[in-house]
């Protein structure tokens, strides 16, 4: 042991050699770099002294540069040390500093090595298993994602190693059996050893005594040359413990006194006297960096004094303007108080003018859809009667046109339906050519009026057909062909279209609506697509509602499109756009064969109409007769439950709104009068509107006028057909 005052000396020297460390200029990274590496070389040679010295002067020049990657280098190899020297507590306080610093940093690849190292420490020294296995996975996170997976195999040989260490030899040995596996690849001769000590202990465990001695001579064998002495002194001492097992006590014993010789030669008494000092004066490091910080902070807070008068005054002025700020607010309140009654007032004016409209578009859509239910059924009636009719061009274009109509009334009604997206697409086979002359001959009567001609010109190589919804196209046609009428005289209008690209099953037509007329001027040309806005060109007197390209556009969206206008006064008018629409001749296929499908029935079923209109009593009750079925019509409800206490029916279609009492009403009391024959809501009413009271009344489905035969005889069959299956 070193003399007391020899020893106080040295101290005193180390902490003037401290001082004129820290207080010397910066040096420069490769120097810091090349302190690190002899610092490292030393605790390879387990020369701990020179190791701790040396690192300890890496450290304070990494401080003096500020440059956290090598401060949490030069602390690694400073934990590194005191590990070696059984010091575990300040292993772990030093790579906990050195993760700090190194969390600074990019560098994954030091955050790897030391969350490997603390695992070392928690699982084989400290014995905290959980803590250090949860290291481990941390170290072999960032050794993903640096892609190096040599240092993940090398953190593997520690978990197995681990495992083996606390008995748990079932759950190690995967991790044993990957680093085996992947020895060639990625192992060397520091691991060697390891590995094949650590298949030894796991054959000696599973009691395979043949295969464990093979495997610890096979480890003995690898050490005889290596470096990694602290492995082949484990490798005795494991082997040690098997040999006693199986009772070759002598080979046991010799194995343990190898173990002794080569860990007396690694941590000899001198070298650790000799550590312990170097140590002793990185804790003097510490202190004093503890003590620097210390100063810091108060010189901080004594400036803080300084500037705490300043805020006081500012704190004092802020508080005057918040004061006056209040009493500014208060004001406020007091006037919005005063104005909030008439708010109120116009809330509910504006609430009260929203029910009246919502109730005017649901009163103005019964009265529309009830007459053109007339005229679709009577046109149907009319080529169904008179097949001389059926290639008329006059009849199929009334026919579409009423169609047509119905669609355009039901979106002009309700035209916020169409600004929320509540209007949805359908998805319906058709020919673009077919749809395309049919809007044609519809027109035909415009075109005659102003003496102009429609050419119609189809790209060829747009497929026969189409999947799509066909009448919101029709919409856009045919609001954007009339248009070009109505402001063209004696001239051309050409409805063009071009297949833009193909994407899969995907044909991207490219529309084109051109005309000769008047043009539109610039300045009106942002303005056309806005709501009930007509301009006036040469200030003629053209009709309309103004709503045609507001809801063009606004179908468009529904498309995902857009359309583009060019126009020049005198010279015409362009309107072009894009739509893609589905080409698949199975699926194509497939919605004929469902709309085309026979529904004439050999069962002759009754039918029960509860009508009030006569001209809908017609058009219903040929429909049904056209099928086969017995059809009974009555005026109103009164009428519908007295022939129901005498007769029998397989169906009741019922009006909703009728005088007297209304479909609800009278579905609710042939309800109470037990009759469960399923009934249908046949009305012109939106069917969002009166659903919930639809079945609530116990009406089993609701069909909207006007509507496709097909469509009414499927909702018969499956009611009639589910009810008999009951």
């Amino acid at each position: 042991m070193l003399p007391k005052r020899i020893f106080l000396f040295l101290l005193i020297l180390c902490s003037f050699a401290t001082i004129a460390i820290g207080q010397s200029d910066p040096v420069s990274e490769k120097q810091i770099n090349k302190l690190t590496k002899k610092a490292w070389g030393y605790y390879k040679e387990s020369n701990f002294e020179k190791s701790l010295i040396t690192s300890r002067i890496a450290l304070n020049h990494a401080f003096a540069a500020k440059n956290n990657y090598y401060t949490a280098k030069a602390y690694k190899i400073i934990a590194g040390n005191y590990g070696e020297l059984s010091e575990f507590n300040k292993a772990i306080f030093f790579y906990n500093k050195a993760l700090y610093y190194a969390s600074k940093t990019d560098n994954d690849s030091i955050k790897y090595s030391l969350y490997n190292n603390l695992g070392n420490i928690y699982c084989f020294e400290r014995k905290q298993f959980d803590k250090g296995i949860k290291c481990y996975k941390k170290s072999i996170a960032y050794g993903f994602k640096i892609n190096n997976v040599r240092q993940v195999y090398f953190t593997n040989v520690n978990i197995a190693w681990a495992y083996f260490d606390v008995g748990k030899f079932q759950e190690g040995y995967p991790y044993l059996e990957f680093v085996g596996n992947n020895i060639r690849k990625y192992g060397d001769e520091s691991t060697e050893i390891a590995i094949n000590m650590l298949y030894g202990m796991y054959y000696n465990h599973t009691n395979q005594n043949s295969r464990a001695e093979m495997y610890f001579k096979k480890a003995l064998e690898a050490g005889v040359d290596s470096e990694e002495q602290s492995d082949l002194s484990y490798a005795h001492l494991e082997y040690s413990k098997f040999l006693t097992k199986v009772k070759k006590y002598k080979e046991a014993y010799e194995n343990l006194i190898l173990f002794n010789q080569i860990t007396e030669r690694l941590y000899s008494e001198e070298k650790l006297k000799k550590a312990s000092v170097a140590g002793f004066n990185l804790e003097l490091d510490e202190y004093k960096r503890q003590i620097d910080k210390i100063e810091n902070e108060k010189t901080i807070q004594s400036q803080s004094l300084k500037k705490s008068r300043i805020i006081v005054v500012l704190f004092i002025l802020i508080s005057f303007i918040l004061i006056f700020l209040i009493i500014t607010l208060v004001k406020n309140i007091r006037f919005k108080k005063k104005h909030n009654l008439e708010l109120l007032e116009a809330k509910e004016i504006a609430e009260e003018a929203s029910l009246l409209k919502t109730q005017f578009i649901s009163t103005i859509s019964h009265e529309l859809r009830t007459p053109l239910y007339g005229v679709v059924g009577i046109t149907n009636m009319l080529l169904e009667e008179h097949k001389e009719l059926s290639r008329s061009q006059h009849l199929s274009s009334l026919k579409f046109s009423a169609r047509y109509l119905l669609s355009l009334v039901n979106d002009l009604l309700q035209i916020n339906k169409i600004e929320e997206n509540k209007v949805v697409l359908e998805s319906l086979t058709f020919n673009i050519s077919d749809e395309i002359n049919m809007i044609k001959n519809s027109l035909s009567f415009l075109s005659q009026k102003n003496n102009n001609k429609i050419t119609v010109i189809i790209d060829p190589m747009i497929p026969e057909y189409l999947i799509g919804d066909k009448l919101r196209l029709a919409q856009i046609l045919m609001n954007l062909v009339s248009n070009a009428l109505k402001f063209t005289k004696e001239g051309e209008v050409e409805i063009i279209v071009n297949l833009h690209k193909k994407e899969g099953k995907l044909h991207y037509l490219d529309f084109l609506i051109k005309d000769n007329g008047v043009g539109i001027a610039v300045v009106d040309q942002n303005k056309i697509f806005e709501k009930f806005v007509q301009v006036g060109r040469k200030e003629e007197d053209y009709q309309g509602t103004g709503l045609g390209l507001s809801i063009v556009k606004k179908l468009l969206g529904l498309f995902g499109s857009s359309i583009t206008l060019d126009s020049d006064l005198g010279k015409g008018t362009s309107f072009s756009f894009i739509i893609p629409f589905e080409h698949d001749l199975e699926k194509t296929k497939n919605i004929i064969d469902e709309i085309e499908v026979d529904l004439t029935s050999d069962e002759v079923y009754r039918i029960l109409v509860v009508e009030d209109n006569l001209i809908n009593q017609l058009v219903t009750r040929k429909i049904i007769e056209k099928n086969n079925y017995l059809c009974k019509v009555v005026d109103d409800g009164f009428a519908a439950l007295k022939i129901l206490e005498e007769d029998e029916f397989d169906l009741i279609l019922m009006d909703i709104n009728m005088p007297l009492m209304n479909g609800f009403e009278t579905t609710k009391r042939i309800r109470l009068m037990g009759i469960e024959t399923p009934i249908v809501a046949l009305t012109a009413f939106d069917k969002d509107e009166i659903a919930d009271d639809a079945f609530s009344s116990g009406m089993n489905d609701i069909i909207i006028k006007p509507f496709e035969p097909v469509k009414l005889f499927k909702i018969i069959n499956h009611l009639i057909n589910e009810k008999s299956a009951v």
